[in-house]
Protein backbone atom coordinates (compact mmCIF):
# COMPACT_ATOMS: atom_id res chain seq x y z
CA UNK A 1 0.00 0.00 0.00
CA UNK A 2 1.71 2.98 -1.12
CA UNK A 3 0.55 6.86 -1.65
CA UNK A 4 -0.01 8.13 -4.89
CA UNK A 5 -1.55 11.01 -6.66
CA UNK A 6 -5.07 10.02 -6.83
CA UNK A 7 -5.03 10.25 -2.98
CA UNK A 8 -9.00 11.75 -1.37
CA UNK A 9 -10.23 12.94 1.92
CA UNK A 10 -9.02 13.49 5.00
CA UNK A 11 -5.54 12.37 6.24
CA UNK A 12 -5.66 13.53 10.29
CA UNK A 13 -2.83 14.92 11.42
CA UNK A 14 -2.63 12.76 14.95
CA UNK A 15 -1.57 14.03 17.90
CA UNK A 16 0.67 11.95 20.23
CA UNK A 17 -0.75 11.13 23.54
CA UNK A 18 0.94 11.25 26.63
CA UNK A 19 0.51 9.79 29.91
CA UNK A 20 0.84 11.85 32.86
CA UNK A 21 4.33 11.22 33.27
CA UNK A 22 4.96 12.02 29.51
CA UNK A 23 5.40 8.33 28.58
CA UNK A 24 3.75 7.51 25.16
CA UNK A 25 0.23 6.42 25.60
CA UNK A 26 -0.38 3.36 23.43
CA UNK A 27 -3.56 2.44 24.44
CA UNK A 28 -4.73 6.24 23.24
CA UNK A 29 -3.11 5.41 19.85
CA UNK A 30 -5.22 2.55 19.51
CA UNK A 31 -8.26 4.30 20.37
CA UNK A 32 -7.50 7.26 18.24
CA UNK A 33 -6.54 5.31 15.24
CA UNK A 34 -10.15 3.63 15.46
CA UNK A 35 -11.84 6.29 15.67
CA UNK A 36 -10.54 8.16 12.44
CA UNK A 37 -10.71 4.79 10.82
CA UNK A 38 -14.69 4.61 12.23
CA UNK A 39 -15.10 8.45 10.99
CA UNK A 40 -14.17 8.14 7.60
CA UNK A 41 -10.90 8.98 7.42
CA UNK A 42 -9.17 8.16 4.44
CA UNK A 43 -6.16 8.07 5.90
CA UNK A 44 -3.88 9.80 8.81
CA UNK A 45 -0.30 11.33 9.25
CA UNK A 46 1.59 11.30 12.39
CA UNK A 47 4.74 12.67 13.51
CA UNK A 48 3.92 16.27 12.47
CA UNK A 49 4.56 19.34 13.77
CA UNK A 50 1.42 18.94 15.86
CA UNK A 51 2.30 15.54 16.57
CA UNK A 52 5.06 16.78 19.02
CA UNK A 53 7.75 15.06 16.75
CA UNK A 54 11.04 17.33 17.84
CA UNK A 55 10.02 16.04 21.53
CA UNK A 56 10.34 12.65 20.47
CA UNK A 57 13.57 10.75 20.33
CA UNK A 58 14.45 8.73 17.30
CA UNK A 59 13.36 5.34 19.04
CA UNK A 60 10.56 6.87 20.40
CA UNK A 61 9.32 7.95 17.13
CA UNK A 62 9.70 4.97 15.33
CA UNK A 63 7.26 3.26 18.42
CA UNK A 64 4.57 6.18 17.63
CA UNK A 65 4.91 5.30 13.86
CA UNK A 66 4.86 1.79 14.47
CA UNK A 67 1.61 1.65 16.49
CA UNK A 68 -0.25 3.92 14.22
CA UNK A 69 0.75 1.56 11.36
CA UNK A 70 0.07 -1.57 13.29
CA UNK A 71 -3.55 -0.15 14.46
CA UNK A 72 -4.36 1.35 11.25
CA UNK A 73 -4.53 -1.70 8.92
CA UNK A 74 -5.53 -0.92 5.61
CA UNK A 75 -5.72 3.03 6.49
CA UNK A 76 -2.51 4.65 4.69
CA UNK A 77 -0.76 5.97 7.18
CA UNK A 78 2.40 9.07 6.12
CA UNK A 79 4.92 9.53 8.53
CA UNK A 80 6.78 12.94 8.95
CA UNK A 81 10.14 12.60 8.38
CA UNK A 82 11.70 16.32 8.31
CA UNK A 83 15.09 16.02 10.04
CA UNK A 84 17.93 18.30 10.32
CA UNK A 85 20.47 16.05 8.36
CA UNK A 86 19.33 13.49 5.31
CA UNK A 87 20.63 10.48 7.89
CA UNK A 88 18.22 10.75 10.53
CA UNK A 89 15.30 11.59 8.03
CA UNK A 90 16.51 8.53 5.55
CA UNK A 91 16.25 6.09 8.51
CA UNK A 92 13.52 7.15 9.93
CA UNK A 93 11.91 6.82 6.59
CA UNK A 94 13.31 3.34 5.92
CA UNK A 95 12.28 2.29 9.11
CA UNK A 96 8.48 3.32 8.80
CA UNK A 97 8.27 2.18 5.61
CA UNK A 98 9.48 -1.03 6.43
CA UNK A 99 6.50 -1.11 9.13
CA UNK A 100 3.83 -0.72 6.59
CA UNK A 101 4.06 3.36 6.06
CA UNK A 102 2.38 4.30 2.70
CA UNK A 103 4.86 7.23 2.75
CA UNK A 104 6.71 10.26 3.97
CA UNK A 105 6.13 13.77 4.69
CA UNK A 106 8.77 15.79 3.79
CA UNK A 107 9.21 19.66 5.76
CA UNK A 108 12.17 22.73 4.34
CA UNK A 109 14.59 23.83 7.14
CA UNK A 110 14.46 27.15 7.75
CA UNK A 111 17.56 28.14 6.09
CA UNK A 112 16.10 27.70 2.50
CA UNK A 113 15.75 31.08 0.63
CA UNK A 114 16.35 30.58 -3.28
CA UNK A 115 13.96 28.91 -5.60
CA UNK A 116 17.05 26.81 -6.65
CA UNK A 117 17.72 25.66 -3.09
CA UNK A 118 14.36 24.52 -2.41
CA UNK A 119 14.27 22.36 -5.66
CA UNK A 120 17.46 21.23 -4.75
CA UNK A 121 16.90 19.98 -1.15
CA UNK A 122 13.97 18.32 -2.31
CA UNK A 123 15.89 16.39 -5.06
CA UNK A 124 18.54 15.09 -2.38
CA UNK A 125 16.02 14.54 0.45
CA UNK A 126 14.22 12.42 -2.06
CA UNK A 127 17.72 10.69 -2.96
CA UNK A 128 18.41 10.01 0.41
CA UNK A 129 15.44 8.39 1.46
CA UNK A 130 15.10 6.27 -1.62
CA UNK A 131 13.51 7.42 -5.17
CA UNK A 132 10.65 4.18 -4.35
CA UNK A 133 9.63 6.04 -1.08
CA UNK A 134 6.67 8.45 -2.36
CA UNK A 135 6.91 11.75 -0.63
CA UNK A 136 4.63 14.57 0.25
CA UNK A 137 6.08 17.88 0.34
CA UNK A 138 5.21 19.97 3.13
CA UNK A 139 4.34 23.57 2.31
CA UNK A 140 4.27 25.60 5.65
CA UNK A 141 5.78 29.04 5.34
CA UNK A 142 3.74 30.80 8.19
CA UNK A 143 6.23 28.55 10.46
CA UNK A 144 9.02 26.80 8.32
CA UNK A 145 9.59 30.85 6.71
CA UNK A 146 9.99 28.76 3.46
CA UNK A 147 7.99 30.45 0.13
CA UNK A 148 7.25 27.79 -2.17
CA UNK A 149 5.92 29.34 -5.48
CA UNK A 150 3.56 27.72 -7.25
CA UNK A 151 6.39 27.65 -9.95
CA UNK A 152 8.79 26.11 -7.24
CA UNK A 153 6.46 23.51 -6.86
CA UNK A 154 5.81 22.41 -10.30
CA UNK A 155 9.44 21.54 -10.20
CA UNK A 156 10.02 19.35 -7.22
CA UNK A 157 6.97 17.71 -8.93
CA UNK A 158 8.59 17.56 -11.97
CA UNK A 159 11.76 16.41 -11.01
CA UNK A 160 10.45 13.92 -8.13
CA UNK A 161 8.37 11.13 -9.75
CA UNK A 162 7.71 10.09 -6.21
CA UNK A 163 6.82 13.36 -4.90
CA UNK A 164 2.95 12.46 -4.73
CA UNK A 165 0.73 15.17 -2.53
CA UNK A 166 1.28 18.23 -1.56
CA UNK A 167 0.00 19.34 2.28
CA UNK A 168 -1.04 22.76 1.29
CA UNK A 169 -0.47 25.37 4.44
CA UNK A 170 0.04 28.73 2.65
CA UNK A 171 -1.68 31.85 3.74
CA UNK A 172 -3.19 33.29 1.96
CA UNK A 173 -3.20 30.22 -0.59
CA UNK A 174 -6.49 29.48 -2.52
CA UNK A 175 -4.86 31.41 -5.00
CA UNK A 176 -1.93 29.31 -5.28
CA UNK A 177 -4.30 25.99 -5.75
CA UNK A 178 -6.12 27.28 -8.75
CA UNK A 179 -2.06 27.96 -10.08
CA UNK A 180 -1.19 24.50 -9.56
CA UNK A 181 -4.71 23.29 -11.05
CA UNK A 182 -4.25 25.47 -13.91
CA UNK A 183 -0.61 23.53 -14.39
CA UNK A 184 -1.95 20.65 -14.44
CA UNK A 185 -4.98 21.70 -16.86
CA UNK A 186 -2.26 22.98 -19.16
CA UNK A 187 -0.14 19.73 -18.92
CA UNK A 188 2.99 21.48 -17.47
CA UNK A 189 2.72 19.84 -14.35
CA UNK A 190 1.43 15.60 -13.95
CA UNK A 191 -1.30 15.29 -11.25
CA UNK A 192 -1.24 15.51 -7.42
CA UNK A 193 -2.82 14.89 -4.41
CA UNK A 194 -3.16 18.35 -2.53
CA UNK A 195 -4.32 18.28 0.54
CA UNK A 196 -4.95 21.19 3.08
CA UNK A 197 -3.96 21.97 6.39
CA UNK A 198 -4.07 25.20 8.79
CA UNK A 199 -6.26 23.68 10.80
CA UNK A 200 -9.06 23.47 8.48
CA UNK A 201 -9.43 27.45 8.64
CA UNK A 202 -10.11 27.82 5.05
CA UNK A 203 -11.74 23.89 4.10
CA UNK A 204 -14.93 25.44 2.81
CA UNK A 205 -12.81 27.57 0.19
CA UNK A 206 -10.30 24.98 -0.52
CA UNK A 207 -12.12 22.61 -1.60
CA UNK A 208 -14.21 24.67 -4.05
CA UNK A 209 -10.50 25.75 -5.81
CA UNK A 210 -9.44 22.01 -6.18
CA UNK A 211 -8.40 20.67 -2.99
CA UNK A 212 -8.93 16.96 -2.55
CA UNK A 213 -9.11 17.18 1.13
CA UNK A 214 -7.76 18.09 4.06
CA UNK A 215 -4.32 16.88 6.02
CA UNK A 216 -4.81 18.69 9.48
CA UNK A 217 -5.49 18.14 13.07
CA UNK A 218 -8.71 19.65 14.24
CA UNK A 219 -9.98 18.17 17.43
CA UNK A 220 -13.18 17.50 15.13
CA UNK A 221 -11.63 15.57 12.62
CA UNK A 222 -15.13 13.96 11.83
CA UNK A 223 -16.38 17.34 11.02
CA UNK A 224 -13.85 17.88 8.31
CA UNK A 225 -14.27 14.51 6.92
CA UNK A 226 -18.21 15.95 6.48
CA UNK A 227 -17.36 18.99 4.82
CA UNK A 228 -15.27 17.19 2.53
CA UNK A 229 -17.59 14.96 1.63
CA UNK A 230 -20.52 17.63 1.16
CA UNK A 231 -18.11 19.79 -0.77
CA UNK A 232 -17.26 16.93 -3.24
CA UNK A 233 -21.14 15.92 -3.34
CA UNK A 234 -22.10 19.75 -4.46
CA UNK A 235 -23.87 20.26 -1.26
CA UNK A 236 -22.36 23.92 -1.06
CA UNK A 237 -24.79 25.09 1.66
CA UNK A 238 -24.53 22.26 3.63
CA UNK A 239 -20.46 22.56 3.61
CA UNK A 240 -20.85 25.79 4.30
CA UNK A 241 -23.03 25.77 7.26
CA UNK A 242 -21.46 22.85 9.01
CA UNK A 243 -18.14 24.29 8.12
CA UNK A 244 -19.19 28.05 9.38
CA UNK A 245 -21.14 26.22 13.15
CA UNK A 246 -17.35 24.82 13.91
CA UNK A 247 -15.58 28.43 12.78
CA UNK A 248 -15.50 30.18 16.47
CA UNK A 249 -13.96 26.85 17.89
CA UNK A 250 -11.50 26.40 14.64
CA UNK A 251 -9.89 29.75 14.63
CA UNK A 252 -9.89 29.37 18.72
CA UNK A 253 -7.69 26.80 18.49
CA UNK A 254 -5.46 28.38 15.98
CA UNK A 255 -3.87 30.44 18.42
CA UNK A 256 -0.40 30.34 18.47
CA UNK A 257 1.36 28.86 21.27
CA UNK A 258 -1.74 27.42 22.69
CA UNK A 259 -3.44 25.65 19.98
CA UNK A 260 -1.78 21.94 20.75
CA UNK A 261 -2.95 22.68 24.36
CA UNK A 262 -6.91 23.31 23.13
CA UNK A 263 -6.78 20.55 20.33
CA UNK A 264 -5.94 18.09 22.76
CA UNK A 265 -8.03 19.22 25.72
CA UNK A 266 -11.05 18.87 23.51
CA UNK A 267 -10.01 15.35 22.13
CA UNK A 268 -9.59 14.29 25.37
CA UNK A 269 -12.86 15.34 26.59
CA UNK A 270 -14.21 13.50 23.49
CA UNK A 271 -12.90 10.39 24.80
CA UNK A 272 -10.38 10.16 21.96
CA UNK A 273 -7.30 10.42 23.85
CA UNK A 274 -6.69 9.64 27.66
CA UNK A 275 -4.86 13.09 28.42
CA UNK A 276 -3.94 16.31 27.32
CA UNK A 277 -0.59 15.96 28.72
CA UNK A 278 1.69 17.58 26.32
CA UNK A 279 5.61 17.11 26.86
CA UNK A 280 7.78 20.61 27.28
CA UNK A 281 8.10 22.77 26.33
CA UNK A 282 4.71 22.93 25.94
CA UNK A 283 2.03 26.15 25.87
CA UNK A 284 -0.83 25.73 28.58
CA UNK A 285 -4.46 26.77 29.38
CA UNK A 286 -5.72 28.99 31.87
CA UNK A 287 -8.45 28.57 33.59
CA UNK A 288 -10.02 31.04 31.63
CA UNK A 289 -9.27 29.46 28.19
CA UNK A 290 -10.76 26.29 29.62
CA UNK A 291 -13.98 28.10 30.70
CA UNK A 292 -13.82 30.18 27.20
CA UNK A 293 -13.03 26.19 25.11
CA UNK A 294 -16.45 25.13 27.20
CA UNK A 295 -18.52 28.04 25.88
CA UNK A 296 -17.49 27.50 22.31
CA UNK A 297 -17.87 23.89 22.62
CA UNK A 298 -21.76 24.63 24.04
CA UNK A 299 -22.22 27.11 21.51
CA UNK A 300 -21.11 24.40 18.96
CA UNK A 301 -23.52 21.97 20.12
CA UNK A 302 -26.37 23.83 19.10
CA UNK A 303 -25.58 23.35 16.10
CA UNK A 304 -23.56 19.83 15.75
CA UNK A 305 -24.75 17.41 18.49
CA UNK A 306 -20.91 16.19 18.52
CA UNK A 307 -20.27 18.66 20.84
CA UNK A 308 -22.33 18.16 23.41
CA UNK A 309 -19.88 16.27 25.45
CA UNK A 310 -20.67 15.36 29.28
CA UNK A 311 -20.20 17.62 31.96
CA UNK A 312 -16.49 18.24 33.38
Amino acid sequence: MRLNASERGVFPIAPTPFAADGAIDLASIDRLTDFYAQGGATGLTVLGVMGEAPKLDPAEALVVARRFIARAGKLPVIVGVSAPGFAAMAALARSAMDAGAAGVMIAPPSSLRTDDQIVAYYAQASEAIGADVPFVIQDYPLTFTVVMTPGVIRRIVTDNPSCMMLKHEDWPGLEKISALRAFEADGTMRPISILCGNGGLFLDFECERGADGAMTGYAFPDMLVDVVRLSAAGAREAAHDLFDAHLPLLRYEQQPGIGLAVRKYVMARRGLIGSDVQRRPAGALSATAVAEVEYLLGRLARHDPRAALPPR
